[in-house]
């Protein structure tokens, strides 16, 4: 399938079940989101969570009013019940399942917030003459745990999940200073070098997504994630949640060069 595919096209394929992976690559120049959808009674929480954690957690949208499912401003004929690959089904804190759409689990109190992701600046990265390895070997980028803590908001807390791209060290450098203008999608990474100093003890084992080739000469590059409200949520145990799956993103309408500052 092209890779250039619009983001409305796409979502039209994921809708109909044909296109079920991850989604990073696709669409490019166009913004990739992270989902978590929660009770209304939770909602003030989560978002007090998000607003004090903006590094992992950058809102870039939610619904209206509790209940609604069609979100015009983030895409044509957006309906976010069907136009994610993977989603997850979370009930009091455990992930029970998995499917690829969740209109039969929807509720009138449902709330839903979209969170910036990494994959938005990936593109960036690209066009400057960085390789993006996740990319490169065509599998999801890998994910992991740290000892980084989020600061907690009601019910909420929790520690930072981190994505890495692997980079020789002036490349990290170039990549810092690409993803300070992306603050909307993690800005510029937390972490390059010992991937113990931010508790990750096996680089080679992701805790989400896959290993991917580090080479001789390179250092692990570390950046906030999205997946980091999954962690949250873990530990707050909302009686129920829907999340995307990890590497599976809602694709939207809005440019990633709206999101840049400069």
């Amino acid at each position: 399938m092209d890779v250039n595919i619009s983001p409305y096209d796409l979502r039209q394929l994921i809708r109909s079940g044909e296109f079920t992976g991850n989604t990073s690559g696709y669409s490019q120049g166009f913004v990739q989101g992270n989902l978590a959808i929660m009770p209304k009674e939770w909602a003030n929480d989560f978002l007090q969570f998000c607003q004090l954690n903006p590094k992992p957690c950058p809102v870039i949208g939610m619904s209206s009013n509790p209940g609604d499912f069609l979100l015009p401003d983030l895409g044509k004929d957006l309906d976010i019940r069907s136009d994610i690959p993977r989603y997850r089904i979370y009930e009091n804190g455990q992930l029970t399942q998995e499917v690829t759409d969740v209109r039969e689990f929807w509720r009138d109190d449902l709330v839903t917030f979209l969170l910036g992701c990494s994959f938005s600046f990936e593109e960036s990265l690209i066009a400057d003459g960085l390789e993006v390895r996740n990319i490169t070997e065509g599998v999801n980028v890998p994910m992991y745990r740290t000892n980084i803590g989020c600061r907690p908001a009601g019910r909420f807390s929790g520690t930072t999940v981190v994505s890495m791209r692997p980079m020789k060290p002036k490349d990290a450098i170039r990549a810092i200073q690409i993803c300070t203008r992306f603050p909307s999608v993690h800005g510029a990474p937390l972490h390059f070098g010992n991937p113990a100093d931010i508790g990750i003890d096996n680089i080679n084992q992701p805790d989400f997504g896959d290993a991917v080739t580090i080479k001789e000469g390179e250092v692990p590059v570390f950046w906030a994630c999205g997946v980091t409200p999954q962690v949250a949520i873990e530990q707050a145990r909302p009686p129920f949640c829907i999340t995307h799956s990890p590497g599976h993103m809602l694709v939207t309408d809005i440019p990633n060069s709206h999101l840049a500052i400069m």
